[in-house]
């Protein structure tokens, strides 16, 4: 039976489904996203006394459409795993730490994913400028002037103790110097390269 389900479940679309997908800024309001019916067919076969299952597109908010002008501001989103630092916020520009360098994003920006390194995301709002440390994470850029930026961890610089850095920053450099095993230089290595991030952000 389970066999028979899956075999079922995880049939190939058909050429038609595959074309009919939408990108993100063409998403449909949640709960009116057409369900797709080959799914649906399969799925009340196997297990008819259950409704099928939503998909991710049913909860997804439309994005707006790309404008035919450029945007005087861009709406950030800045999530962790366990709150939203930012929603839909409207700011000037923000300067994200990815892994090829400092990348400044302003409205109109060319679609872009770029996965994020130790280091400051500053979001710029006028003449205030707010700075996040981030240890890790990517940034989804689109092309209608919305950024998502998701990262493992993040904090406020202000709350930052340099003490405790400087005190990681010897330890972790004692423990590479010592480290005889691959695994205990990965992660002595890991350890040096966020808290070298963490005292450069400190000292400017």
């Amino acid at each position: 039976m389970l066999r028979r389900a899956t075999a079922l479940l995880t049939r190939p679309a058909s050429s038609s489904l595959r074309a009919a997908r939408a990108f993100s800024t063409e998403v449909a309001e949640a709960g009116d996203a057409p369900a797709n019916p080959a799914f649906n067919e399969a799925w009340k076969k196997v297990v008819p006394h259950i409704e099928p299952p939503k998909t991710p597109l049913s909860f997804m908010k439309p994005r707006p459409a790309v404008p035919s002008s450029i945007p005087t501001k861009l709406t950030v989103n800045f999530v962790l795993p366990y709150a939203s630092e930012l929603s839909a916020k409207e700011v000037d520009m923000v300067i994200i730490p990815a892994s090829t360098g400092q990348m400044g994003v302003l409205p109109g920006h060319v679609a872009t994913i770029a996965e994020l390194k130790p280091g400051i995301l500053s979001v710029h709002e006028g003449n205030d400028v707010t700075k996040y440390f981030v240890s890790s994470g990517f940034a989804f850029i689109h092309a209608n002037s919305y950024a998502d930026i998701i990262a493992v961890e993040a904090v406020p610089i202000d709350r930052v103790d340099a003490s405790l850095v400087q005190k990681g920053l010897a330890e972790f450099t004692q423990k590479l110097n010592s480290a005889s095993t691959d695994l205990e230089k990965a992660e002595a290595q890991i350890g040096l390269d966020v808290h070298s991030a963490l005292n450069a952000a400190l000292t400017g």
